[in-house]
């Protein structure tokens, strides 16, 4: 049987750098099709609709089926090709672990840091100048009051779950901790955080920034500021 045609549908400073690292770490061959976002609003583009309806990033075709959502398509990958490799054993307490952070990622996490990217450029967006004050006073303070707390409460938790294992499911990586690089990359480099108050999140991005299969998908994929 001919192996599977993997093509990653790769928008710059994004999730889908999860899949490429992914990939590495199965040693999976696959192509790349690459997408820039808009300068200004960071969108990806409108030619990623004719991938997928959503327009949305990561998208990736095996053969000439099309998956989406990063979660889903880790596991799918796993299911398909892992052999055992990246996932806890069933029935494991590092397989509840597992689960439980692969779904956090995106479900908890994530939309905390697009908020808090989101409001903070409210101030400096194009508005009438009568209505400029009161949007900046909003912003102000939906930032002080929700966001900027529920993002510290959660940092603090993922802080705290680190101290029970070198990653998250466990001694070993897996495609949890994968889903969770986005995220914790772009906590380190906007979450309001500090290597001091929060070392052992310092610590793992730097584990994941040294591993061969990450150091790969960087030169394939290129560097990767998070975004949205």
């Amino acid at each position: 049987m001919a192996a599977p045609t993997i093509t990653v549908h790769h928008l710059e400073n994004s999730r889908s750098q999860r899949v490429l690292w992914l990939l590495e770490e199965l040693g999976l061959p696959y192509q790349i099709v690459r997408y820039q976002r808009d300068p200004k609003m960071l969108l990806a583009p409108p030619s990623l609709r004719a991938v997928h309806p959503l327009g949305k990033s990561p998208v990736i075709t095996i053969d000439s089926e099309v998956l989406a959502e990063s979660g889903a398509i880790l596991e799918d990958l796993i299911e398909r090709f892992g052999a055992g490799r990246l996932i806890p054993p069933q029935g494991s307490p590092e397989r509840t672990r597992y689960r439980y952070w692969l779904h956090y990622a995106e479900g908890s996490l994530m939309p905390l840091l697009v908020m808090k990217l989101v409001i903070s450029r409210i101030p400096r967006a194009r508005m009438p100048f009568f209505v400029r004050p009161v949007a900046r006073g909003i912003a102000r303070g939906v930032q002080t009051r929700y966001v900027e707390p529920q993002l510290r409460r959660h940092l603090d938790f993922v802080e705290s779950e680190l101290g029970r294992s070198p990653w998250l499911a466990g001694d070993d990586v897996t495609a949890a901790d994968i889903q969770m690089s986005y995220p914790l990359e772009a906590a380190v480099v906007r979450g309001g955080i500090a290597a001091a108050s929060h070392p052992r999140i310092f610590a793992m991005v730097e584990r994941i920034h040294q591993r061969a299969a990450y150091q790969r998908a960087l030169e394939r994929g290129g560097p990767v500021v998070p975004a949205l």
